[in-house]
């Protein structure tokens, strides 16, 4: 289970039983839970080996993290890789610190959900907002976000649709700017909520150590 990238566009026939299959692989997957500093850590660890964690805010259920990680070809264990949340967040070293702070005048690219939408944040992005503009490209299932003067460029997927198999929607994509960051914002689909709601529902039968009762493999 996880991200797949250049899945080709299939009608919505499809799309209700991969989302089922990738439900399915969550209640698959070996579950442990902590609760620490008002977030529930979730680390779910699936059939083929590879790992992924989720950080939920206990007063709302938001999602704030999601990554991954995947064994290799070889079978080596690989690095953790971002999906929603800061890609630094927590795991840098010393050198990896450095590098951001030095570079911290450059665009940065994150990814923080709300209850309804899918939304990126590009801050470090001083030009008007008369230059932007936010497509969807369908064959190669992703956004494109550009600049007129050909400043900034930015190509991504949207790892949930792709999983669900599901088309993407250019009425759902919008954006807006303030504050020298671009906030990019696609609705969810009602399969998308309906699945984060069978989720939630599915977490709740976790059961869930506080904080200092279990290694959860959260780090």
């Amino acid at each position: 289970p996880g991200r797949r990238a250049g899945l080709p566009w299939r009608p919505r026939g499809c799309s209700k039983m991969a989302a089922q299959s990738w439900l399915e692989s969550l209640k698959g997957a070996k579950k442990t839970a902590l609760v620490q500093d008002g977030k529930k850590k979730v680390h779910y660890l699936f059939l083929d080996g590879s790992e992924m964690v989720e950080e939920y805010d206990v007063s709302n259920d938001q999602l704030i993290v999601r990554k991954w990680k995947r064994k290799s070809q070889l079978g080596s264990q690989g690095h953790w890789q971002v999906e929603v949340g800061e890609t630094f967040s927590g795991a840098v070293g010393n050198m990896e610190q450095q590098l951001i702070q030095e570079s911290s005048s450059n665009p940065i690219f994150t990814r923080k959900d709300t209850k309804t939408s899918f939304q990126w944040r590009i801050r470090n992005l001083p030009y008007p907002k008369k230059v932007y503009s936010a497509t969807i490209d369908p064959d190669q299932r992703c956004c494109i976000v550009r600049t007129s003067n050909k400043k900034y460029y930015k190509k991504f997927n949207i790892p949930d649709i792709d999983r669900c198999r599901l088309p993407l929607d250019s009425s759902a994509l919008s954006f807006t700017h303030a504050n020298n960051t671009l906030i990019i914002t696609y609705q969810k689909p009602k399969e998308i909520l309906q699945l984060e709601q069978e989720v939630l529902w599915e977490l709740k039968k976790v059961k869930v150590a506080e904080d200092g009762d279990v290694d959860c493999k959260t780090q």
